[in-house]
């Protein structure tokens, strides 16, 4: 779709374009009929003093004398012509010699003003004619200029109108793409807040914006307030819930233990094995609550603050371990939700914690991908169980406390985010190593 600033622009410039022709085409007839109105005007004072040539003898006849008209009809194709038709007798002006022009009759005491294309040596004329009667005469009065003259200067104030009106075109839509483009301006700057939104520098748009898009980004702050107001809600109501299940949870515990079922082992075995399942569900979002803390959602993760704060908090879970916990990571915000992003690191050092001997590399790195590396010099596992232990519930070790949840946790958000997850052993510390691979887009 074209843009909004082009959409304005092509539309105010066509309109810019339009009315520029319509004013030139306007301008031009304007300029030529001013032109020939000056040279009807002088048509009409030359056919007055023809009129006053005319005299009546004695006889009753009327004569035209043609010795007071001007010079400029005695010269052979001089441009001005005219021919005085008295009854049947035809007086022409020398300047046309032989010439006979293709009059049109006029109208009885009214001036006809026309244009004959094929005058002497093809000179383009405009002609004025006027029929009266005087003495009982019938006569009629025609008087021609040449246009070539006035046409010439004619098309030289059209080119520098032209170029004048083409001067000021571009003028106009200069500064209407100047004023498109400041009009625009708040537009870029509520992008600009978007982005430290999703970044998580701020949480509205405090921008002012114009009249016309102020509902729009009323209507954006609320819907903002209203996401990371359900997220809260919807997360804390999980962990409330998980909290709320832990004590009738261990009352189910130690009923499944109760001597009773000793008569029933297989209904003793299916209540410990779904009280078992709940209990896992219960520990993953209390595990979700101790990590994310009471900060409030974000769309951006700085690795190394987070990831600092991580590896203090399981310092202290596993402190009887003496855990040496290296992180390298860069100290700026990426575009990831910081809920998924500590669950999912959180879940594989946690995991790195239990098995660790004492050392823990965790490495974080940016290319065309955010790679997450969480090595440990634990025992590790061979190609087979790496295989296996992203399935859910599955657990290698019975002997480690935990729920076999972890890793498919991991999974299951990695592939949310359309990334990759390798398990393998560590070249460096010898143990597991975890690798995530992210799209950054």
């Amino acid at each position: 779709m074209m843009s909004l600033r082009r959409r304005l622009n092509v539309g105010l410039v066509s309109i810019l374009c339009i009315i520029f022709v319509i004013h030139w085409l306007a301008a031009d007839w304007v300029i030529r009929a001013v032109a020939e109105k000056q040279m009807a005007t002088r048509l009409m004072e030359d056919g007055e003093s023809l009129f006053d040539t005319l005299t009546l003898d004695a006889d009753g006849q009327l004569n035209f004398n043609s010795s007071h008209i001007g010079s400029v009809y005695n010269h052979i194709f001089s441009g001005h012509y005219y021919v005085v038709q008295i009854d049947d007798k035809t007086h022409s002006s020398p300047s046309l010699q032989h010439h006979v022009l293709a009059l049109q009759s006029p109208e009885p005491e009214q001036l006809k003003l026309y244009h004959l294309d094929n005058g002497p040596e093809h000179q383009p004329l405009l002609i004025m004619g006027q029929m009266f009667e005087k003495f009982g005469h019938k006569i009629i009065v025609s008087i021609a200029e040449n246009l070539s003259s006035v046409d010439h200067d004619i098309t030289s104030i059209r080119l520098t109108y032209l170029g004048l009106s083409l001067a000021v075109l571009f003028c106009a839509i200069a500064l209407q793409s100047i004023d498109v483009r400041r009009s625009l301006r708040p537009l870029a700057k509520v992008r600009r807040e978007l982005e430290d939104i999703s970044t998580g520098h701020q949480q509205q748009i405090t921008v002012e914006v114009p009249s016309e898009i102020k509902p729009l980004v009323k209507e954006v702050n609320h819907l903002l307030v209203l996401v990371v107001r359900r997220l809260q809600q919807s997360r804390t109501a999980i962990g409330n819930l998980a909290h709320a299940l832990k004590p009738p949870l261990a009352i189910m515990f130690r009923v499944a233990e109760h001597p009773v079922f000793k008569e029933y082992p297989e209904l003793r075995q299916q209540l410990q094995t779904q009280t078992d399942t709940i209990h896992r569900c219960i520990e993953r979002e209390l595990k979700r609550a101790r990590i994310a803390g009471n900060q409030q959602a974000s769309m951006a993760f700085n690795p190394y603050l987070e990831l600092m704060t991580l590896a203090k908090l399981l310092k202290t879970i596993y402190a009887e371990k003496q855990l040496d916990i290296k992180v390298t990571a860069p100290d700026l915000l990426v575009h990831f939700d910081r809920e998924d992003m500590l669950e999912m690191i959180g879940n594989l050092l946690d995991n790195a914690c239990k098995w660790a001997k004492h050392n823990i590399n965790v490495e974080i790195v940016f290319s065309d991908t955010l790679t997450i590396s969480i090595a440990d010099d634990g025992p590790g596992c061979n190609e087979l169980n790496a295989q296996l232990l992203t399935q859910r519930g599955l657990r290698l070790d019975e002997s480690i406390q935990g729920h076999g949840l972890g890793l498919a946790i991991v999974l299951d958000i990695v592939k949310c985010y359309e990334g990759v997850l390798d398990i393998g052993r560590s070249k460096a510390l010898g143990g597991f190593l975890a690798t995530v691979r992210l799209p950054l887009n």
